[in-house]
């Protein structure tokens, strides 16, 4: 199957024989479905705080985090050719000579976009973009000439919108200037993210042609938010390492070969991301994807519940490492473990099954259940918005229940019990976390160590007019944090407010 050039590749990439063939495996064989137990509610698996109860958790987190090394670690590795995905849509009509009222009628998004559109943040920079071309903008909206708006919104005579990542993508306006996503994160870090000396360090994984876009548009406005904060911001980045890719296979499970002969390798995905999380050195790390921010006037929720989120975990990693300690000392009497028992089943959802009644062999499985990264992730009432959601999740091996963050992708649809659970869900993932992966010692964790591999999804694509089968690796928050240590929080929607589509930036919330 491999030639020798097929082995240099691999070689180049940092990729082993064996990862190959397991991902070939994986094309053959596909990825076992997760066996829900079932959903996690408020009392099973989700943590209802009472208000009080945050606003005494955001105050620990406040006395507390100074003395820790805090990260703001923001995925904004992709394009915003999603966002933009419907706009491309109505531009193929209108150049396909659709008429602009049928357009209108047949595609209500388009109808609102269009007779909202000086309501987005970057209408000002499409006018002055047009303007430079002696092109009257308001004119042109007024008229219904919609088809130069979309250009230069999109390309690179004006805008050049496609070209560039969400990071980068204006979403707010403040009257007299306006904000990026990726000013957003700062503006939100500057909250919560400081250290003792007032320096907020903020991480972006970026795709690699967009760095030096990134790199440009940091270097422009970093010394003003850092002025209007009174803070320091250090913000580094990273793009996803080589020896992530994931090999592309055709219909027949053989290696896609390019029209050169060589082998085709694609991104493996967000979970790709848990090698770039790896190399960061952070005792507490907040992670929110890119799109979800708001304008100031309503980060005041945003900040009390991501810091009430890093209470918590503060409050559970104090009292994990206190018994970790213990169990460095030597045998737990039986009271003691019974009581380490029950903060790991109650405070660590860790299933009461795997711990025997001996406490000398069930201090042995609970030095390896405590000993492992923990997350705190806050999840919101599912109101018919995508994303994941907070499952009870069956080991095959062990029969226990664990909390993981599961997407539709990883369940058997098909099985009409495992359908059923899916439909009692209550909640759903905002991508909304904090974690630590330090041991009681101060360590990191290998966070590698801690990935389920055997989940994961095969999707369809194409190149060149061929048919092709591409592998995502398990997501960040979903496989590649499978055997981490999980607390579900309730938190309210108003602090989930993405950006998926671009008439998203029209929602209340963002304007």
């Amino acid at each position: 199957m491999l030639n020798q050039r097929d082995i240099k590749q691999l070689e180049e990439k940092g990729i082993s024989r064996e990862e190959f063939l397991r991902q070939i495996d994986h094309f053959r064989e596909g990825f076992p479905p997760l066996e829900l137990d079932r959903p996690a509610t408020a009392g099973d698996g989700i943590r209802k705080i009472e208000e009080q109860d945050i606003h005494d958790l955001a105050k620990s987190y406040d006395a507390a985090h100074g003395g820790f090394r805090v990260l703001k670690f923001v995925p904004a590795s992709g394009a915003a050719t999603r966002m933009f995905r419907d706009v491309f849509v109505w531009r193929d009509l209108l150049v396909a000579g659709v008429e602009t009222e049928s357009l209108l009628e047949a595609k209500p998004d388009a109808a609102r976009f269009f007779e909202r559109m000086h309501d987005f943040a970057w209408w000002d920079d499409l006018k002055v973009a047009m303007d430079k071309d002696d092109l009257d903008a308001d004119h042109m909206l007024e008229s219904k000439n919609y088809l130069p708006l979309l250009d230069y919104l999109l390309f690179d005579a004006g805008l050049d919108y496609v070209a560039l990542p969400k990071a980068l993508i204006v979403f707010h306006s403040y009257g007299r200037h306006i904000r990026t996503a990726m000013e957003e994160h700062l503006a939100e870090g500057a909250a919560y993210a400081s250290d003792a000396h007032n320096k907020v360090p903020l991480h972006f994984t970026l795709s690699l042609e967009h760095i030096s876009a990134f790199r440009a548009k940091v270097e422009k406005v970093q010394k003003s938010y850092e002025h209007s904060f009174g803070v320091t911001f250090d913000i580094s980045h990273s793009k996803q390492k080589p020896s992530t890719d994931t090999i592309a296979v055709g219909m027949d499970n053989l290696p896609f070969r390019e029209k050169d002969g060589s082998l085709l390798f694609r991104p493996g995905g967000h979970g790709a991301l848990i090698e770039n999380l790896n190399d960061l050195d952070h005792d507490i790390i907040f992670i929110k994807n890119i799109d979800n921010v708001v304008p100031d006037r309503l980060k005041q929720s945003t900040i009390l519940y991501k810091k009430a989120l890093g209470g918590v975990l503060l409050e559970l990693k104090k009292e994990l490492n206190a018994w970790m300690d213990r169990l460095d000392k030597g045998s737990l009497s039986k009271d003691e473990y019974l009581q380490a028992v029950d903060f790991a089943a109650n405070a660590l959802n860790i299933d009461r099954k795997v711990f025997s009644d001996d406490p000398r062999e069930g201090s042995r499985v609970l030095r390896s259940k405590l000993n492992r990264p923990l997350r705190v992730c806050g999840m919101v009432k599912n109101e018919g918005e995508p994303g994941g959601g907070p499952f009870w999740v069956k080991d095959s091996l062990d029969g226990s229940s664990s909390l993981q963050i599961v997407e539709l992708s990883q369940i058997d649809m098909d099985n009409p019990g495992q359908a059923a659970l899916v439909k009692q869900a209550t909640h759903f993932n905002p991508v909304d976390l904090v974690c630590t992966f330090k041991d009681h010692q101060g360590n990191q964790f290998d966070l590698r160590a801690f990935i389920d591999k055997d989940t994961g999804f095969v999707s369809h694509k194409s190149k060149d007019g061929r048919e092709l089968k591409a592998l995502e690796r398990p997501g960040l928050w979903n496989g590649a944090m499978a055997r981490w240590n999980t607390v579900f929080v309730e938190v309210p929607l108003v602090t989930f407010n993405p950006v998926k589509t671009i008439n998203d930036l029209l929602r209340d919330e963002h304007q």
